[in-house]
This record gives C-alpha cells, structure tokens and sequence, in this order.
C-alpha cells in the first residue's frame, strides 16, 4: 500500500514510477479522491464540535433560565444528530473508495531496476558452476522419474486432474530429504527460526502481502471463505501484522516448509508435462522483517542465504536482477535464481528474493518503536524462497543422471537419504 501523503507530495516521482512499470498516471486521481476524503472528515469533524458546542450553550440557556434560546439550541442539536452519521458515513465511503484505489496499485521499483517490460530485460548478475558433460543425451526429469517407475502423473491426475504428481520411492524420499536439508541449513547455519504455520488463512492475510485483490484468480478458495496458501510467505510474513515491535527485535528472520497452492489460472498451455508449474509444490520460505536502513543489506544476505542451497548440493545457476516488467506486484526490487535443467537445456528459475519496502508493513498495519520510545515507523519486509522443492528435487535428477537412468545422490543428501547413493528403479 502506497502513503497518500507522499503522493500528494511527490506526484510526479509517483507517476514516473508507475510508468516505468507500463502504468498510466494516477496521482492527479488519488490526489483527488484524498481531497474528497479530508473534506469529508473536515465536515464530519465540524458538525461534531457544534454538537458539542451547542451542547454546552443549551446548558448556559438553561442556567440562564433562556427556554426560548434552549430549545432553538436542542432543535440545532437534533439536526446534527441525524446528519453526523450521513457525513461520517460519507467519510467512511471515500476512504474505502481511496483504500481500494490504492490496493490495485504495484510497489515503485528502485532506481536500481532494470527497465522493460518482460524477462527479455533482466540482467544477469552472477553464475556458480558450470553446465555438465554427460556423454550422452540428458533426459528431463518426467522421462527419469517415469523409468524409473517413481514418478506416476496417470494416478495422480485420477486423483486430482492436471498438474499434481504422485512421487514412491527414493525419489519420494529424496524431495523430503531437500526440504529436511533445506531448513536445517536455514536454522543451524543462516539464523533463521522455523516455523510451523497454518496452511489456511484468511482475507485479511492475504490482503497483508497482495494476494488479494488484485490475484485471487490463482488462489484457490475453501467453502469456508479461507484461502490455501500459494507460499509460506504470506503466513510468516503476516505473523508481525496489526503490531508494534521494538526496534531490539528485528531483524526477524524466519522460514517454513510449507506445502504451497497455486491455481496458474495465468499458465494455460505453459509446462503441461512434468513438475515445473503445479497446483499443489513444497517450498522453504525465507522471511526477515527489519529496519528501512538495513533492508537492502538484508536483501543480499538473503540471496547468499538461497544460493547456499544450491551451492550445496553442487548446481550450476545464474542470479538474475528482474526488470520493472518482469518482478512481483509488492517487489521493490527482485533477485531470481535460475538453476540449469540439464534435460530441458535452460535455466529455469528456482527462487526469488525480494525486497517489498514499507509496501506490506501498510496493508498490514505493522509497525516498529524506535529505540529512543518515540518513533513508530513501518518496518520493511523481505521474503525469498530458500528454495523451491519441487524444482531443485528436478535440477538434482537431470543434474545427477546417470546413463543407465539411475538417479546419483549428492553427497550433502546421503545422510538425509539414511546412506543411500544411488536411486535406481526399484529403489
């Protein structure tokens, strides 16, 4: 959520932001909605002083044994009484109408980010590794899977439909043993707290980190008015919500392995075949909430945080800085991490990390003290993913392939694989 007031402040730094984000221009029309807005409260707010101010002359009349001033002053009284609710009621009208104006509107990119109006503008930052030579024709990770009799999607679209996937086996246990692996790392090493959050929440949360309104076509919604979680982001994010932390508190770092539910109600047609893009896929969330000073700082260590992972398990990857077109809704600035898919031949992005600013500390109403006890701010929030399951369990089978189609474990996995080193079919 955007400050009003900065706005009416910095209307055309506003614009030239949402244009660079391929908006049109929209201060003049918040301005001017704001205008109504503290109009309406102007008036609401005098015709409450007159009622109280008549309220303490009919007591004067009254004293003054004036019933003909008295009663003029009750009838005064009386017409207020009935008008005050219509003009706070305009007021609240305004404000909603400015709030939801607002709630449709992307975070502003920093000056940093690159301009364009889709992926073909990111620049890439870095790369780790290199790609592999096998010797032979990399299959991609369904033709694996399938072989080896460990990946079903037939019983699992009898199941649910399109784009779920049962796993058996080694490979069942080698996506398990990533997530295991993923958050011990986080916790022991990087500082982060786990949590166990709840996997339904409400409007409200969702509205908190920018599901809602603008994307509740790919969530997916229970008969109890509750949404299923597209990442543990929103859960752990929302955690500090309607509060005000002390300074000596953050950073807070936290992280979660969540199952994560996505409609892709935008993908129709896009990674038909395979793990890639599912409705239901683990991931383990990185959350820190900190001060606006250190948040940029922040976001770096965050990004070395996710590429531990990767680093870990011997991944070749590039980082790449996204542009105004191509990064999320509440980003002010976002990293993707993209792994190499030895079958595919691409790099495919397997975590994002982004910076929001104050964005989501608004909609949440979350807010810091100072330590001087006099300043409450809104912190920044941050989130990344530290990193999608699914995707790396598919970047460590057509990494590790081996040509008779056996699956070879990394070797920072076998402990969490009870020693196993090879995933072969019947395995």
């Amino acid at each position: 959520m955007h400050d009003i007031k900065w706005i009416r402040e910095h209307p055309d730094a506003f614009d030239r932001a949402l244009g660079r984000r391929e908006l049109p221009p929209q201060a003049r029309v918040l301005i001017a909605i704001d205008e109504r807005r503290r109009a309406a409260i102007q008036k609401a707010e005098a015709a409450l002083a007159r009622r109280n101010a008549v309220s303490r002359e009919i007591g004067a009349a009254k004293k003054s044994d004036d019933q003909t001033a008295a009663e003029k002053l009750m009838a005064e009284v009386a017409q207020l009484k009935e008008i005050i609710p219509a003009l706070e009621a305009e007021e609240k009208n305004v404000s909603r109408e400015l709030d939801d104006a607002l709630a449709q509107i992307p975070n502003m990119p920093l000056d940093e980010v690159p301009d364009g109006r889709d992926e073909a503008a990111n620049i890439e930052h870095h790369r780790f590794g290199a790609k592999r030579n096998y010797g032979f024709a990399p299959e991609q990770h369904f033709d694996l899977g399938e072989a080896l009799g460990q990946m079903d999607f037939e019983a699992a679209a009898k199941l649910s439909g399109a784009r779920f996937v049962i796993l058996k086996q080694g490979l069942a246990r080698l996506e398990r043993a990533l997530g295991q692996f993923m958050l011990d790392l986080h916790t022991r090493e990087h500082g982060y707290t786990e949590i166990n959050p709840p996997l339904l929440v409400v409007d409200d949360v969702m509205f908190g980190t920018a599901q809602l309104p603008k994307f509740a076509h790919d969530q997916f919604r229970t008969t109890t008015d509750h949404w299923l979680i597209p990442t543990a982001e929103v859960p752990l994010t929302n955690l500090v919500r309607e509060s005000i932390i002390e300074e000596t508190a953050l950073p807070i770092r936290l992280t979660a392995l969540t199952p994560c539910f996505r409609a892709e109600a935008g993908a129709a047609g896009k990674d038909t075949r395979g793990m890639i893009r599912q409705h239901q896929f683990a991931k383990v969330e990185l959350v820190s909430i900190t001060t606006p000073e250190a948040s940029m700082d922040e976001h770096e260590r965050m990004l070395s945080c996710a590429e531990e992972v990767l680093r870990r398990l011997d991944l070749h990857y590039r980082v790449v800085t996204l542009s105004t077109g191509d990064m999320g809704f509440a980003s002010q600035k976002t990293y993707d991490i993209e792994v190499w898919f030895a079958g595919q031949n691409a790099y495919r992005e397997i975590s994002s990390c982004s910076v929001c600013g104050d964005f989501q500390a608004r909609r949440m109403n979350a807010r810091y003290r100072g330590k001087e006890r006099r300043l409450v701010r809104y912190p920044h929030t941050l989130n990344g993913s530290g990193v999608a399951v699914g995707r790396a369990l598919i970047a460590v089978m057509e990494s590790y392939q081996q040509q008779d189609g056996s699956i070879a474990v990394p070797e920072v996995l076998q402990g969490y694989m009870g020693g196993m080193k090879v995933i072969e079919r019947g395995g």
